[in-house]
């Protein structure tokens, strides 16, 4: 195993980045885990399983109230899960090898008074009246792949293809903490980014040893910045790997694709977000990719993208996004 992560090393130090190969440990094996009972906040706590490096575990977010009917009680989050060897010099790297819707439905809801990027929330009162209630429960068809939803006050249908997330995804935040499931921040969280999606691998700051991995809110589509406060919820199937880069520390998660590398910001106000996922992306440029600082900021200023991927949560998300094209392998 120590003969195994030295190798690692060696291979990010030659990519110069967080490229991440996710192949086979000594050792590593194949869970099956069904979780039972969800939990409502990320905090440290007895872990619901052990994993090592390498560890493939096959899983399923958590089935609720919240689905089935209107004022619903939220089944909460799948975890923690501990990682032997992982330690707070560390980056905990999650490799998303499968997610999967596995209902037949999922359902998308407007709440007065609650979260909405657009609308009157108990965390920015206005003096319009609060949206009216409504809950839409979309058809999952053709095997999870196509939305299909009657809208029958405006006489049309939609049917558009899915695009399977995860909501949620956390280590246990610094110190004592505990954060509710609502709340993204550097730990991760409820960031609704939707880039955390099948074949993403996602790397997160680890602040205690073990890190405790938490994960739910699966979403099988939803639109950038989540306006109304809902993508269209419901539960998934979900293969991950796991892996630890030893002796290397992240201030704010960040997720690799084939296509692109990314780093998110979560905080308000919403310039912020932005900001913090600014900023990383140049330090990650600088330090990994041995650009000058300033001509790292150039670079970042003309060919990323940038995506809000909620503004409807406590704390609002951004993604800079930044084409794995233009950096020098």
């Amino acid at each position: 195993m120590l003969h195994r992560r030295k190798s690692l090393g060696k291979s990010l130090t030659a990519a110069a980045g967080l490229l991440l190969a996710l192949s086979t440990h000594l050792g590593a094996e194949t869970k099956r885990f069904k979780p039972t009972t969800g939990v409502q906040t990320f905090a440290v706590r007895e872990p619901v399983l052990r994993l090592n490096p390498g560890d493939i575990v096959e899983t399923e977010t958590l089935y609720g109230g919240y689905y089935a009917r209107a004022g619903g009680e939220w089944p909460g989050e799948v975890g923690p899960f501990y990682i032997e060897g992982a330690t707070t010099n560390d980056t905990l790297a999650v490799k998303i090898l499968r997610l999967h819707p596995n209902r037949d439905h999922a359902v998308s809801t407007h709440t007065p008074g609650f979260i909405s990027a657009i609308a009157s929330d108990r965390y920015t009162r206005m003096l319009n009246p609060p949206i009216p209630a409504r809950r839409y429960v979309w058809r999952l068809e053709k095997n999870g792949t196509l939305g299909v939803l009657d809208l029958p006050e405006s006489k049309k249908r939609l049917e558009v293809p899915l695009s399977p997330m995860l909501g949620r995804v956390a280590v246990a935040p610094e110190g004592e903490q505990a954060w509710a499931g609502l709340w993204p921040g550097n730990f991760g969280g409820n960031m609704d980014v939707s880039d955390v999606a099948e074949g993403a691998t996602l790397y997160l700051p680890i602040f205690h040893d073990g890190a405790y991995f938490y994960f739910g809110d699966g979403h099988a589509l939803q639109g950038d910045g989540e306006l109304c406060g809902s993508g269209l919820e419901t539960t998934m199937e979900v293969i991950f790997q796991f892996d630890v880069i030893k002796g290397r520390k992240l201030a704010w998660p960040r997720i690799e694709t084939s296509e692109f590398i990314m780093t998110i910001g979560s905080v308000r106000p919403l310039s912020d977000a932005l900001r913090i996922a600014a900023v990383e992306m140049v330090e990650w440029l600088e330090a990994d990719y041995k650009f000058d600082k300033w001509e790292a900021y150039q670079t970042v200023s003309q060919l990323t993208q940038i995506r809000v991927a909620n503004m409807v949560d406590p704390n609002y998300a951004v993604v800079v996004k930044m084409p794995k094209r233009y950096l020098p392998r």
